[in-house]
């Protein structure tokens, strides 16, 4: 097998970031030790090429940087999981330009019921202009940000498993499988919770281990739907984590606890299915023809550290935890959207000191907050007394608007703001797709490029201009004189002030071209 090659010569700005050491990191050998090292063949290899590892290999790409993508599958995943986009992702895919081509593939439902399946309508007037759900087979969102990615100049390679890396002053040294060497100037796992690159990197995974387990997968049913309704009516009353649910043609997805059926290591068969579903449910529906079955855990886990050095995790390789809400792919691809332009700004020499720190110090404490509210979920699911009847309270609480908003804008991730300093309240948090006099806002991000928003039109991006657009829109529907939006639509700055502007494009986008 050859390692794959550009012919795109790198720009003249890659000498800048070659500079960079990781002599703070303890046991890496120096820049001077890593000169008889082969040639960079890359600058970023992504371990994974699942939804998180896709996307942030697109992210890249998007400022030229040279990516290559290592699955250990030899072929795409082929049951047919139905995966959720929650609002805060939707957003995401329409400031990259593909919402459209995945809302064709999709089914829009009301973002609502997500926190530990409590049945309550969606708060109006969230804020967002993509305040909805869409369920998607999870094979075809997976091509569709792999697909994304190669079209923007990704290189993927299948069947090639990381089996050790060595990293020095000037990059990594990646070794497969099959002994063939890489050589790059990052190394991104994104290589799932059993990560092969987070375990050789030796960073500590605390949490828990699983109590629980749940068979889920999707199946025909061979009874009438009337008996199924009754069966929904009575016995998610005693049980939470059972339920079955239509997907339409005679297919439902179907979850019951697993209680002393196979081995945890093997996947679960139809027959654990029947008699699982027989001992909560008094018959098994006489499921058949399953298109995938599968079983989940409620192990909880967080990496310590999501940065050593040149290796980076993002994440199930940096966070795993129950499916309660949904949150798991929408929370990696979040990663990628974060930790992207910063690790190309870092590849492309501009960016500022410690930008790159500022991944692990936005993103750990947001998974951190996913973790502890699928911990909250799953006690709410739980049989025992106490769990249920904190249960019947939150219900009744979630009939106050501000407690449903709460709960929705916290599964959805609308309500992330992260920690820029003391300024206003929108300062931090994600901008909403709002109309600018040129359509949409989300529709000037494609490039991946900062944006500033400007209601005075009076300011300017100046030097900065190779990195940062500049939309002058006194008609933009905004309660602010000037935003300036990173990369990833959170706002960095607020105000009218051009020398104020002038330093906050330095914090987030380095010095100025001469």
């Amino acid at each position: 097998m050859h390692p794959v090659q550009f012919t795109a010569e790198p720009s003249s700005t890659d000498t800048a970031e070659r500079d960079f050491t990781v002599d703070n990191v303890p046991g890496l050998p120096s820049p001077a030790a890593s000169a008889d090292r082969a040639p960079l063949m890359f600058d970023v290899i992504i371990a994974g090429c699942g939804p998180t590892g896709a996307m942030l290999a697109a992210e890249l790409r998007l400022h030229d940087v040279r990516v290559l993508v290592l699955e250990k599958e030899t072929e795409p995943v082929s049951f047919v999981r139905i995966v959720g986009l929650h609002i805060r992702s939707i957003e995401l895919m329409a400031m990259r330009g593909l919402l459209e081509r995945i809302v064709e593939r999709a089914r829009r439902r009301p973002a609502a019921g997500f926190f530990a399946a409590i049945n309550k309508p969606a708060p109006e007037g969230l804020d967002s202009a993509h305040a909805y759900l869409l369920g998607i087979p999870q094979p075809v969102i997976v091509h569709l940000l792999e697909e994304h990615a190669i079209e923007l100049g990704a290189q993927v390679r299948r069947g090639c498993a990381v089996a050790g890396f060595e990293q020095d002053g000037a990059g990594v040294t990646v070794e497969l499988a099959d002994g063939e060497q890489l050589r790059a100037r990052y190394l991104v796992g994104c290589d799932g919770g059993r990560s092969t690159v987070r375990k050789l990197l030796g960073v500590g995974f605390p949490g828990e281990s699983s109590r629980t387990e749940t068979l889920m997968g999707e199946m025909e049913v061979g009874v009438p739907q009337e008996q199924i309704a009754a069966k929904m009516a009575e016995v998610p009353e005693t049980n939470k984590r059972f339920w079955l649910r239509p997907f339409g043609g005679g297919v439902y997805s179907v979850v019951v606890p697993a209680t002393g059926v196979s081995d945890r290591a093997e996947p679960p068969t139809l027959e654990d299915f029947r008699q699982q579903l027989r001992t909560v449910a008094g018959t098994d529906f006489g499921v058949h023809s399953p298109r995938w079955l599968s079983r989940f855990g409620d192990a909880t886990r967080l990496a310590e550290r999501y940065r050593v050095g040149r290796v980076l995790l993002a994440g199930d390789a940096a966070h795993v935890h129950p499916p309660t809400g949904g949150q798991g792919l929408n929370l990696g691809v979040q990663d990628a959207f974060n930790l992207g332009w910063k690790l190309a700004a870092q590849i492309r020499g501009w960016a500022p000191e410690t930008l790159l720190d500022t991944y692990q110090a936005e993103r750990h404490p947001v998974a951190a907050e996913v973790l502890d509210n699928t911990r909250a979920q799953m006690e709410l699911l739980s049989t025992e007394p106490g769990p249920q009847a904190v249960r019947r309270l939150l219900t009744a609480l979630m009939d106050f608007d501000e407690v449903n908003r709460y709960l929705i804008e916290k599964i959805t991730a609308i309500d992330i703001r992260y920690d820029f300093g003391a300024g206003p309240d929108l300062l931090g948090r994600r901008l909403r797709d709002i109309d600018v006099t040129q359509g949409r806002l989300y529709g000037l991000l494609h490039r991946g490029r900062g944006l500033l928003l400007d209601r005075t039109e009076r300011l300017t991006v100046g030097r900065w201009s190779d990195r940062v657009d500049h939309l002058a829109d006194p008609a933009a529907v905004l309660d602010v004189p000037c935003v300036l939006l990173r990369p990833d639509g959170h706002v960095a700055w607020i105000g009218d002030d051009q020398q104020d502007l002038d330093d906050h494009l330095a914090r987030w986008f380095g010095k100025p071209v001469n």
